[in-house]
């Protein structure tokens, strides 16, 4: 008696793992699945606290509350997390626009850092010599505009010759980099960067004059740039829903070729977006400059270009969502450096190694929910095959059947499962260890 099981055999030179997109999860598997990395990622931590003998409540609720709690200063603490926070949101609204289009701009670091330069110098050199509304203005529109030259420079060379932007914009970080340590460390007449007063190279401050405005509600001054970041939330959030460029960027993203079908000039669409996102990230170098540094530093940037990244896809590229994750991950930085500040036990790196720990988990679940990991089964199958054998089962692979003529004809691959059996208990076994081969290879190809 011959049993015939269709077998593919189409997938046994795939490797034995491979990754595979995953269909949409419901949104509150999804928030489990957030709440549980978290809940891991705090665990470990307190594991770690109660090693360096600091209690772990004490500790997390000194950090989820920014150290508001006793602390005899709330404003201050306040207007401290808002410089924390506004940096983090408005570089990650700006790279945003280009990982909308799928250009991977890299140099958030480089161009907040030419943004932080540009606006300095104007605040420096033009410091007393007019209104301090139009040199704050000045100051923001012209960090803004050279940051967005600097990353077009990158746009220009994955147009023209097919550069890789994430390599280009990588590399122009390291540029604009130690172009501020070249001004930081060499004196002269022509470096107004410097504090000429200063023995030793020192960054010189700008004067209160270009300084941004705040808004006072009781003790508490709330910088102007905080509205500012919310409100380019808005215009963002238009921008991408009901605007034709804002259509366009998606378009691209999703195709060249379908962009260029429908008449669009994506060399120009991608220059124009590029444009505009490095402005945003050198807008937001010259707010840090106007609203809380007011002078340079080798680490002016406090590494948002890099957290800009990481909070523009965690919030799935969107204006609403990029602020939700910029505010929890700005709690997390300055809370988690404010606890460990009041612990003599603790410095700086423990607070870098925790929130290295919770993105890590919380990254590690982004990636399982939208991917999920496919193991080949076809790998095993011979395996069984080989056992069947050893019972006395004949078996046949055939790459090609044959149609009633004997020419050859594509088809699904073929296993044929054969046994001499000369009763009908023998027949009834091997029916049903055939059908059992079929259910474990069918259920392989799922």
């Amino acid at each position: 008696m011959t049993k015939q099981v269709d077998y593919s055999l189409k997938h046994r030179s795939e490797p034995l793992f491979r990754v595979t997109k995953r269909d949409n999860l419901e949104k509150w598997k999804i928030a489990l699945l957030y709440i549980g990395a978290i809940l891991v990622a705090l665990i470990i931590g307190a594991i770690l606290l109660a090693f360096l003998k600091v209690n772990p409540f004490e500790f997390y609720l000194n950090t989820f509350t920014i150290g508001l709690i006793g602390n005899k200063i709330p404003a201050t603490i306040i207007s401290n997390f808002i410089n924390t926070f506004v940096p983090l949101l408005i570089t990650s609204l700006g790279l945003s626009l280009a990982f909308k289009m799928k250009f991977w701009n890299i140099g958030g670091e480089g161009q907040f850092i030419i943004g932080a330069i540009v606006a300095t110098s104007i605040g420096i050199g033009l410091g007393d010599k007019i209104n301090g509304f139009f040199l704050v203005i000045l100051m923001c529109l012209m960090g803004g505009l050279s940051a967005g030259i600097y990353g077009l420079i990158t746009a220009v060379f994955k147009v023209k010759f097919g550069t890789s932007e994430t390599l280009l914009t990588l590399m122009f970080n390291y540029i604009a980099l130690y172009l501020l340590v070249f001004f930081g460390q060499n004196k002269g007449g022509w470096n107004i960067l410097l504090d000429k007063e200063s023995e030793r190279p020192k960054y010189a401050s700008i004067s209160e004059n270009a300084e941004m405005w705040s808004i006072k509600l009781g003790k508490l001054d709330i910088n102007l740039t905080l509205i500012i970041g919310i409100i380019l939330v808005v215009l963002l959030f238009i921008y991408y829903k009901k605007t034709k460029q804002g259509y366009e960027i998606s378009v691209v993203g999703d195709s060249h070729n379908t962009a260029k079908y429908a008449a669009m000039n994506v060399s120009r669409i991608i220059l124009r977006t590029v444009f505009l996102s490095a402005f945003i990230v050198g807008l937001a170098g010259a707010f840090k400059i106007t609203s809380s540094a007011h002078t340079l530093s080798d680490s002016i940037t406090g590494d948002v270009g890099w957290t800009g990244i990481v909070v523009a896809w965690l919030g799935q590229l969107s204006p609403l969502g990029i602020l939700l994750v910029a505010f929890l991950l700005a709690v997390l930085q300055f809370g988690i450096s404010t606890a460990s500040s009041t612990h003599s036990n603790l410095d700086a790196n423990f607070a870098d190694l925790l929130q290295g720990v919770i993105l890590f988990a919380v990254l590690a679940v982004h990636f399982l929910i939208n991917y999920k990991i496919v193991v080949n089964t076809d790998k095993f199958k011979a395996k069984k095959i080989a056992k069947l054998k050893l019972q006395g089962f004949e078996i046949i692979d055939l790459t090609l059947n044959k149609n009633s003529s004997g020419k050859a004809e594509d088809s699904d691959n073929v296993v044929e499962v054969s046994h001499n059996a000369d009763d009908e208990s023998e027949s009834l076994a091997e029916t049903q260890v055939c059908a059992e081969i079929g259910k474990q290879i069918e259920g392989g190809k799922e």
